[in-house]
């Protein structure tokens, strides 16, 4: 497949932190011997875009980054062009990425240029869009499920936040790893939704009680947890683990759940590496997968998207980079 590559293109960024998200026309990156220049088709916006866009991610890591900033740290499309090192990557590659903090600018434009390394074909039959919003929840998902919890086949495990952009991957995840799912949604439709997702028991963490869903779920105790979101519910779950279990939180979820006696409780981060992206698209590739897409948002209308993460939502948002009308 041939790509034409601009040499400007079209960017949701902002001048200073803490500023608003504006329509910018910038400069096309250039590839770098070991990266790829991929065509955005799809951007995902994340829960923690709003921290990135206030300053918090430059100031945990001491970094003093260049403006126009552009937010965005995972993406799909098709790949534009490779750096002279690249061998695993060509011209016209469907691919998806994730880079957080990318000094050559994130996923909110037409163009983003990233580490080979951060890359991977997009598995199984997701759409463009799918995969462009699932890089960083998924990862955070597996790193949970299987570095922190260690989940094994026969095991009985607490999703809770089941219905979130983290949580539902989660839910399908750890079915594939063979382990029996109690998940906690959030709402009517966030039931339904992880219902058709295959989790064996799913209660709504706003009606019903988890501690006394659990205990008929799993009389003895649950082997572990993972909470993708905290607040009393998700600290009264834990008294569901048995003595041993394990319990594991991604690095973000407030307030932190507290430590129980008996259980050991981790707090992580979702580090993507080679091997745990091979993973995680061998365990895609074995049958269908829902990336689960609540609302879509041109480019231009970025800033509403993040409003959006502020409203009751399933799943996950996008951006469509490719369909924006920036400077018409």
């Amino acid at each position: 497949m041939s790509q034409t590559i601009q040499r400007s293109m079209h960017a949701a960024a902002i001048d200073k932190f803490g500023g608003p998200i504006t329509p910018h026309i910038l400069r096309t990156p250039d590839v770098a011997p070991d990266e790829i220049l991929i065509r955005v088709e799809a951007a995902g916006v994340g829960v923690w875009d709003p921290f990135e866009r206030a300053g918090g991610f430059a100031k945990m890591l001491g970094a003093n980054p260049k403006f126009p900033y552009i937010l965005g740290t995972d993406g799909a499309g098709i790949v534009a062009d490779v750096g002279s090192k690249v061998r695993d990557f060509h011209k016209g590659d469907r691919v998806y990425a994730l880079a957080l903090m990318n000094p050559k600018g994130g996923f909110y434009a037409e163009y983003a240029a990233v580490k080979a390394s951060d890359a991977s074909p997009i598995p199984g039959k997701l759409t463009v869009e799918q995969a462009g919003v699932l890089p960083v929840d998924a990862m955070t998902a597996l790193c949970g499920l299987d570095d922190s919890l260690k989940l094994k086949q026969g095991e009985s495990v607490l999703i809770f936040g089941a219905s979130g952009g983290i949580g539902h991957l989660a839910v399908q995840l750890a079915k594939r790893m063979g382990a029996r799912v109690l998940a906690v949604a959030s709402g009517d439709d966030g039931v339904a939704l992880v219902k058709r997702l295959g989790a064996d028991m799913v209660i709504d963490g706003h009606k019903e009680d988890v501690a006394a869903a659990a205990r008929v779920f799993a009389p003895n105790g649950l082997d572990a947890a993972l909470l993708t979101a905290g607040g009393q519910a998700a600290q009264q779950a834990l008294e569901s683990v048995r003595d041993g279990g394990r319990v594991a939180y991604p690095n973000g979820v407030q307030p932190e759940p507290k430590d129980r006696d008996g259980i050991e409780i981790e707090n992580y981060d979702g580090t993507p590496h080679p091997g745990m992206i091979a993973k995680l698209n061998e365990l895609i590739e074995r049958g269908p997968f829902e990336v689960h897409i609540a609302r879509t948002f041109p480019l231009d209308q970025a800033a509403k998207a993040h409003e959006a993460l502020n409203e009751h939502y399933l799943g996950k948002i996008a951006l469509r980079p490719s369909e924006s009308i920036l400077g018409q």
